[in-house]
């Protein structure tokens, strides 16, 4: 299953690479994803910042912030027992974040656990999931650092889960293990695929 899974992030890293008119793209896929009734009736959610030839999300991340949505992104950082882990931080202003891991922007660590900033996996209501690579019933490949699946595994079962990405990232059928969690729905400058859901290896 890992060769499997390694051969199938090789090929969607250049898919994604290779993409044409990223910002163009990116835009269509923005602008579906806020204009989904899961995201319109979320008082919290979860957008990335996007890095290297991910579907670029700051403008609309931007625009939505000064819209008045309540925002949260995510950072790196290890859990008590040094497993990788996604902090949340509620976030108000783009002068609050500084490169951090993969020079991804994120809050300055002398702020992480910042009562009033962090946020618990329960209270996301709608979160943007990146990927490497998806397939059409919601099947979710992320970088094999497993930040995400462990976020995944915790939000509150009713949080709507969207896969964002290129249609060039789509796969048949992504190789996934048990612990792995499938989006509710994955989004490309095409069209909007309806996910199996958290359901599905339940």
């Amino acid at each position: 299953m890992n060769d499997s899974k390694d051969r199938q992030r090789r090929k969607a890293y250049d898919a994604r690479n290779r993409q044409v008119d990223k910002d163009a793209m990116s835009l269509i896929i923005c602008e579906q994803f806020v204009a989904q009734p899961a995201y319109r009736q979320a008082k919290m959610v979860l957008w990335y910042i996007h890095c290297r030839s991910e579907v670029r999300t700051q403008a609309a991340l931007l625009s939505e912030l000064e819209a008045g949505k309540q925002v949260v992104i995510p950072y790196c950082t290890k859990d008590q027992q040094g497993d990788n882990k996604l902090g949340l931080w509620r976030l108000e202003d783009f002068a609050e974040l500084v490169p951090g891991t993969w020079g991804i922007l994120e809050p300055p660590k002398q702020r992480w656990g910042e009562l009033g900033k962090e946020v618990a996996p329960e209270q996301l209501d709608c979160i943007m999931a990146p990927g490497v690579a998806f397939d059409r019933n919601g099947g979710r490949l992320g970088n094999g650092a497993g930040y995400y699946d462990r976020l995944l595994k915790s939000v509150r079962t009713d949080a709507t889960l969207i896969g964002v990405c290129f249609e060039s990232q789509l796969v048949e059928q992504v190789a996934m293990d048990a612990h792995d969690v499938v989006m509710d729905m994955v989004m490309t400058e095409k069209t909007i695929y309806a996910g199996k859901g958290r359901q599905f290896f339940n």
